[in-house]
Order: structure tokens, then C-alpha cells, then sequence
């Protein structure tokens, strides 16, 4: 009787402790995020515009979560190479994209895209914006729209952007199609490549984000004709905008925006809103993006989904006035 009731007491405590354990994995909390480094894919090359924000971000977010965030520069065919990666990525956090305006203009231009702007990503937020901007060579003898207009009309005349599909590149377009001349377009793996190209006068324009080209229009190396922001740039007070020269509603930005796969976690997402939000709240930071000529956002993630919808809708418009032939 003893040994049995021993038996059955033993048998109880394993059963509790079991019961325990059980208990114990269910209320375990979920891993930490980040455990491990973090991927952000910049789908341009190095240098650019796109380029310059991740660094930024990548930097405050390595502080702030505590995983070194690794920038991955995956350029070519307009960003799509560096976005379709990210599309197909785990959708567990650990990989993002710092993705142009060329994530709401490449669904107007590219017949087969091999991901969904709108479906594959979770929107986070939209960083930062600045103008595109008109630039030469400061010897170019060009010192205005207008001269500009009538070297273009007199002689065979093209101009570099970060390549075909790119907010630059419809800039471009949009010039040749409101003022009547004829240009040749020349794209380029990036804004910083396409900005050297106007510096070597392989090119006669340039037509990129302001970032890019910022360094070497405050040393008088590149003149810029004009911005395409709505008012003048802060950075810029002395450079007219497109709209004052002549060119009602001639507004075209580029805008710079963290994004992560569709599919990962909310908890995760909220993370990463937070800190990403955060970091261009941050002195340093701030300081950072507006010596490179961008404006802060910081904005919220429903704002950055409707920014892309409505952009892709203004885009399809452009590309079908403009002529331009789908890839």
C-alpha cells in the first residue's frame, strides 16, 4: 500500500512538473528582435541619393537595435534587381530595402515585373524627399532654362539620368515634353555616375535627384538650371525652381522610403517604424540629410502607401503623354 501510494505520489509530481514545463513554453516570449545583422538592399549603386539615406539609417539603426545593418548596393535594371530580391526575402525583419520613387515608377514602365509594389512590401516610412535638378557643366556657356532650351533646338543635345525608369528620367521626359526640344536620353547605374558624367562632359545635362549632384554645385563645379521642387530648395535659395521660369506645375520629387517583405510579423514592423522614424529625429542625422540636400519626412506608414498608389497613378499618366515605350 505504501509502495503504490509512493508510486501515484511520484507520478503526480512528474505529471505537475511536465505540466510545468509545458505551461513555461507557452508563455515563453518570442526571440528577440533582431538576433542576428540586419540586410538593407539598396537597389542602386553606391553614392547616390538612395545610397546616401541608407548609410544614415543604416548607422542609427545599428545603434538603436543593436545588430550591425548592413547596406547591400544590388543596382541594374532601375532598381528592379535590388526590389525583386527583397519581395522573396524571409519576411522575418532582416531584410529591408531602402527603396526611390522608383518603387511607384517602375510599375508604369516594365511590362514584366517580377514583384507587386503594392502587394510584396509592407510599407514602413517615408524617410526622406528632395527635388530633382537640372544641372550642366559650369563652362557649358548654359547659364539658364532658356539657354538651355535654345542649345538643345541649335545642335544635338542629350542628358544623363540614374537610368531608364528613374524619377530623373521621367524629369527629363517631362522637360523635353513642356518645352519642345528634342534631347537624347543616356542613362547611368545611379545619380552619382550620372552627375560624374555632366562633370566630365560626357553628357551635356544631367537630370538627377539634388542629392547627387549637392557637392558639386556648392564648389561651382556643376550649375544648376533650376529645381523641380514646388518652392525653392532650402539649400539652394539662389536656384529658381521649374515653375518660376515659365512652367506651371513642373513639380517633380524623389522620395526615399523603408520598406520590408509583405509578410513579416507586426511586431517586427512596429519595431522597426519606431526606430526607423526615430533616426531622422536624431541631431546627427538630421544634420546629415539636409547638408545632402534632402528634406526630412519620417512619416507613418499608411502615409507612405498612399504616396506610392497616388504615384503610380501620376506616372502611367506621364509615360502614355510622353510617349515612352514600355520595357
Amino acid at each position: 500500500m505504501r509502495s503504490t501510494g509512493w508510486r501515484n505520489q511520484l507520478r503526480r509530481v512528474a505529471m505537475t512538473a511536465v505540466g510545468a514545463a509545458a505551461l513555461l513554453c507557452l508563455v515563453r516570449p518570442a526571440a528577440a528582435f533582431p538576433d542576428r545583422p540586419i540586410t538593407l538592399v539598396v537597389p542602386f549603386a553606391p553614392g547616390g541619393p538612395t545610397d546616401i539615406i541608407a548609410r544614415i539609417l543604416s548607422l542609427s539603426l545599428s545603434q538603436s537595435l543593436g545588430q550591425q545593418v548592413v547596406v547591400d548596393n544590388r543596382g541594374g535594371a532601375a532598381g528592379n534587381i535590388g526590389m525583386a530580391q527583397v519581395a522573396r526575402a524571409t519576411p522575418d525583419g532582416h531584410t529591408l530595402l531602402l527603396a526611390s520613387t522608383a518603387i511607384a515608377v517602375n510599375p508604369a514602365l516594365f511590362k514584366n515585373l517580377t514583384y507587386d509594389s503594392i502587394k510584396d512590401f509592407a510599407p514602413i516610412s517615408e524617410l526622406t524627399t528632395a527635388p530633382n535638378v537640372l544641372v550642366v557643366h559650369a563652362d557649358s556657356g548654359i547659364n539658364s532654362i532658356d539657354d538651355l532650351i535654345a542649345r538643345a533646338k541649335a545642335e544635338p543635345f542629350n542628358y544623363a539620368s540614374p537610368g531608364v525608369g528613374t524619377k530623373s528620367h521621367l524629369t527629363g521626359e517631362l522637360l523635353k515634353l513642356r518645352t519642345g526640344i528634342e534631347m537624347v536620353h543616356v542613362p547611368f547605374r545611379g545619380a552619382g555616375p550620372s552627375a560624374q558624367a555632366v562633370l566630365a562632359k560626357q553628357v551635356q545635362l544631367g537630370s538627377v535627384a539634388l542629392a547627387a549632384a549637392e557637392a558639386m554645385i556648392q564648389s561651382g563645379q556643376l550649375r544648376a538650371l533650376a529645381v523641380t521642387s514646388e518652392k525653392r530648395w532650402f539649400s539652394l535659395p539662389n536656384v529658381p525652381t521649374m515653375i518660376e521660369v515659365g512652367y506651371p506645375g513642373f513639380v517633380s520629387d524623389t522620395f526615399n522610403a523603408l520598406l520590408a517583405p509583405a509578410a513579416v510579423p507586426q511586431p517586427i514592423l512596429d519595431t522597426l517604424i519606431k526606430e526607423s522614424r526615430a533616426a531622422f529625429q536624431k541631431p546627427d542625422a538630421l544634420a546629415q540629410a539636409r547638408k545632402a540636400g534632402f528634406e526630412i519626412v519620417a512619416g507613418t506608414p499608411e502615409q507612405l502607401s498612399a504616396r506610392i498608389k497616388s504615384e503610380i497613378l501620376l506616372v502611367r499618366e506621364l509615360v502614355a503623354k510622353a510617349g515612352i515605350a514600355l520595357q
